[in-house]
């Protein structure tokens, strides 16, 4: 799993003009699911993400993880991150798992962090075209991949 953590002020996802999740300060995380993932790698990311220090402290140092701050999360499902640009210039999605394992994947990620953060977070919808809107708080942008854990 390859994740993309972006701290915002706010953040949005919207379907066919309808928004599908939003939320105020927090993360939104992108998320991309390739065959080789396991549920070992969806307890691990979760945990990464929601203790992960990078919301500031009163002295304005980041050390302070989602729950600290008691902020919210948006996982918006995005294949394009496991793209390959070695050949040519149209990228190959090769790595990128088909919706039968993909969608499985996600929705358990979802489970997972509500576990974790102990409350709903907010989604886009797998496979649909989203205009996925943010403003992003420093910038800080962050990218994890499960396949480095080590």
């Amino acid at each position: 799993m390859k994740i993309v953590i972006q701290r915002v002020s706010q953040a949005s996802v919207t379907v066919n003009n309808h928004i599908t999740g939003s939320i105020q300060a927090g993360l939104l995380v992108l998320l991309g699911i390739e065959d080789a993932d396991t549920d070992e790698d969806i307890i691990w990311l979760s945990n990464k993400i929601i203790n992960l220090r990078i919301f500031n402290d009163e002295q304005g140092v980041m050390n302070k993880s989602i729950v600290d701050v008691d902020g919210n999360i948006l996982l918006v499902s995005q294949f394009t991150l496991h793209a390959s640009t070695k050949k040519g210039n149209r990228p190959s999605y090769i790595k990128a798992s088909k919706p039968a394992i993909a969608i499985p994947m996600y929705e358990k990620m979802i489970a997972q962090l509500e576990k974790d953060i102990d409350k709903k977070i907010a989604t886009g919808i797998f496979g649909a075209d989203m205009k996925v809107s943010l403003l992003n708080d420093g910038p800080v942008t962050i990218v994890i991949d499960t396949k480095n854990k080590e």
